[in-house]
């Protein structure tokens, strides 16, 4: 069977989509099918393309058994919200322009965001007389809606009314959470059609872990400095701010906080710190895989905010990574958010919602004394995640991606 997955991200990006598009990929590829990925050149979460790739339109790539091919798109130096849609048309176009010539697949499967995919693959899989799966990583709408990214009426109607489409086109309508699938069943895309995918993790051997300390004595933290962590995009959705408040108001000397990224809005963010005049928090760079295992192997808690509202709409994948290294969790989220269920289901941290830095700074510094519930919620984290186990989830995804290629 041949599989064409269409998506903007993908490898060596390090965060976001673009790990779990390569994972499953590859594991399509492992499992004896013709898998291709049309997907950009790198530029996230700098958001900004190598050097060596600027000016590029189309390229081919062999990696680990997958054909990619990537495609132009345009990247803005400055996110606003109608040079992020020229971003995401520039790609949809391009990529679609480049499937064309392509060999017809058995199967398309379009990642969204960004959201116009579905509209282009229901048009390509015409062309090409194939069917199409619609996976879902972020409502792309309701996020936009919830945060107060896009403030017309009629370009959120717009955005709607092509969600709508594509979930009605699609042979299969999947998502990462289960209140992306109530969000499609809400939206009249029958249950028959929907697939709970979410992201997985790979679990760690724990007889081959880096060495504990190792982050630390880089990085010149002390063995007893409480280590709270931070590490993947530094941008709006995440609500980053309310943190650096947090650590303003917190008293205790020991108490450090590393905050690892990029993305569209760390400048704003180190000179927001700066501000504060911050000297217990860190801003570290992405950091490649070997360091940042060590990162999660020193932390004492993993912190995961989320600006108010938008939690309905996407579910952080980084919190699967953060448990499946026994780190507690401390959740700056809505209560009624997918994180905070989570939270509250695996009993393995601590939600708090995100408006109140003293709060925050307070309940930190109790946390900071409490060892014990914190070895207990980091036993609670690697048992909850495990359900997450990356190659069951893939197994059981590509089953079904074969029913929908297969059905008349």
């Amino acid at each position: 069977m041949r599989i064409h997955v269409w998506g903007i991200n993908y490898s060596p990006e390090v965060t976001g989509i673009s790990p779990y598009n390569a994972a499953l990929c590859e594991f399509l590829a492992l499992r004896g099918y013709e898998t291709r990925m049309i997907t950009s050149f790198c530029y996230y979460p700098a958001w900004e393309k190598l050097p060596t790739e600027k000016g590029l339109l189309f390229r081919t790539d062999q990696m680990d058994g997958v054909t990619v091919h990537r495609c132009w798109q345009f990247v803005p130096k400055q996110i606003t919200t109608w040079r992020r849609a020229l971003h995401e048309l520039s790609f949809v176009l391009s990529s679609f322009l480049r499937q064309l010539v392509l060999p017809r697949p058995d199967l398309l499967l379009v990642i969204s965001p960004p959201l116009l995919l579905g509209p282009a693959a229901w048009l390509l899989s015409k062309l090409k007389r194939t069917k199409f799966v619609f996976h879902v990583q972020d409502l792309q709408p309701d996020a936009a809606a919830e945060l107060g990214m896009v403030r017309h009426t009629a370009l959120l109607n717009f955005l709607r009314r092509w969600e709508r489409f594509s979930y009605q086109k699609a042979n299969i309508v999947s998502g990462i959470s289960p209140a992306m699938l109530r969000s499609f069943e809400k939206k009249g895309v029958p249950k028959t059609k929907c697939v709970y995918f979410p992201n997985g993790v790979e679990l760690p051997d724990f007889w081959r872990l880096p060495q504990k300390g190792r982050f630390r004595a880089a990085h010149g933290f002390s063995r007893d400095d409480f280590l709270i962590v931070y590490s993947g995009n530094l941008g709006r959705k995440q609500g980053l701010e309310i943190l650096l408040e947090a650590a303003s108001n917190v008293k205790n000397p020991a108490i450090k906080f590393v905050i690892c990224g990029d993305g569209a809005e760390r400048s704003n963010l180190e000179r927001h710190a700066a501000e504060l005049a911050l000297k217990n928090t860190q801003f570290l760079p992405l950091l490649a895989e070997p360091r940042y295992r060590e990162l999660l192997v020193d932390a004492d808690l993993s912190v995961i905010p989320q600006q108010p509202g938008s939690g309905r709409a996407f579910f952080p994948s980084k919190l699967l990574k953060a448990l499946a290294f026994s780190c507690p969790v401390l959740a700056i989220a809505d209560a009624e958010s997918e994180l905070s269920r989570a939270v509250r289901e695996g009993g393995f941290g601590t939600v708090l919602p995100p408006r109140n830095p003293a709060e925050i700074a307070t309940r930190i510094e109790e946390l900071a004394g409490d060892t014990e519930r914190l070895r207990d919620q980091g036993k609670a984290a690697f048992k909850f995640v495990k359900r997450f186990e990356q190659s069951i989830l893939l197994d059981d995804y590509a089953g079904a991606l074969e029913r929908a290629a297969n059905f008349n």
